[in-house]
């Protein structure tokens, strides 16, 4: 009796530190999958989150549910993706600050943002909004080309060292020329409040921010850094404006690296269903994103290849975050 015990002892103990049996991937998803959101609830990214997770869980079959984890500008939770199983059950929606410009500034990054996740697809572009108080001297780009050349001090507000309204902002004076002193604030809704009380005249804001502020004359928008925003469709982009900027500010969909092409597939479906949906697309629309389905592969060649250019502005910009 007491051998059985000894031996059955054994074996639990060895069958503890065995690997768990792996899911079979054509089964996925067997149960309810984790949503790691870097961003705070209630935030751009988070709504953006959510309203994903809410549809594709339909698709699926499976809940979504939503785990908010801030912190070092969205770096902290994005790297809880990348160190989490790669089984499918845990996946974030990452914008330009995660995935492209913190490795521009971050030179102990924790993470690879290319080699450390699986990219599941593109969700849709954004852009960032040029706005200012409604007094402000200039109406457009070439209005504040002209006033800051008058030699007067042009400060500018943005949510952050590193943020991506730094980075349009840099980019807007490295192509013309103009010196603007940043100033930056902790975090958007604090610039915005800002902004409003007049504390500073010329700022950077995500396009979710602005548009209700704009819309209802409490500020003005001199120009979109990206492309023309659905929900501001009367702003001229930079390029529009004589400023060669082009590029897209995406938002996508990840999970750890290494998923198993099936379960890729199948999260890879149930996002471009989600992005096809007439509620969802509305609602994206009206948070200025514009739904843009592109294939996880053909979107991690694309942020590599931006990760780069940035890289050559943050350091032309002397931006590093230490």
């Amino acid at each position: 009796m007491k051998l059985r015990i000894v031996t059955l002892s054994l074996l639990a103990l060895l069958s503890a530190h065995l690997p768990a049996r792996a899911e079979d991937p054509a089964a996925y998803p067997t149960h309810k999958i984790r949503m790691l959101l870097p961003y705070a609830a209630g935030g751009g990214g988070d709504v953006v989150g959510r309203l994903l997770a809410d549809r594709m869980s339909k698709s699926l079959g499976q809940s979504i549910y939503i785990e908010n984890h801030t912190g070092a500008a969205g770096t902290l939770g994005t790297q809880m993706v990348a160190a989490a199983a790669n089984d499918g059950y845990t996946i974030t929606v990452g914008g330009m600050t995660t995935h492209v410009l913190a490795p521009a500034i971050y030179p102990k990054l924790a993470y690879d943002p290319i080699k450390d996740f699986t990219t599941i697809g593109r969700v849709g572009t954004s852009s960032i909004m040029l706005v200012a108080t409604k007094d402000f001297a200039a109406n457009d780009i070439k209005g504040l080309i002209a006033l800051a050349k008058k030699g007067e001090p042009v400060q500018y507000g943005s949510w952050g060292v590193g943020s991506t309204g730094q980075f349009c902002a840099e980019i807007l004076m490295q192509q013309t020329g103009i010196k603007m002193d940043h100033v930056p604030f902790n975090g958007i809704a604090k610039l915005a409040g800002d902004l409003l009380g007049g504390h500073i005249s010329l700022a950077t804001l995500d396009v979710a921010t602005a548009t209700p502020l704009v819309k209802d004359g409490s500020i003005k928008a001199l120009a979109a850094c990206g492309e023309r925003s659905p929900s501001l469709p009367d702003v001229a982009s930079y390029k529009e404006q004589g400023v060669p900027f082009d590029r897209s500010l995406s938002w996508a969909m990840y999970a750890p690296a290494g998923l198993a092409e099936p379960i890729a597939r199948k999260l890879s479906a149930a996002l471009t269903d989600a992005l096809g949906d007439a509620v969802v697309k509305e609602k994206l629309l009206g948070l200025g994103i514009t739904p843009q389905f592109v294939p996880g592969d053909e979107q991690r060649d694309i942020n590599a290849r931006d990760i780069v250019a940035w890289k050559q502005v943050a350091k032309d910009a002397g931006i590093e975050v230490k």
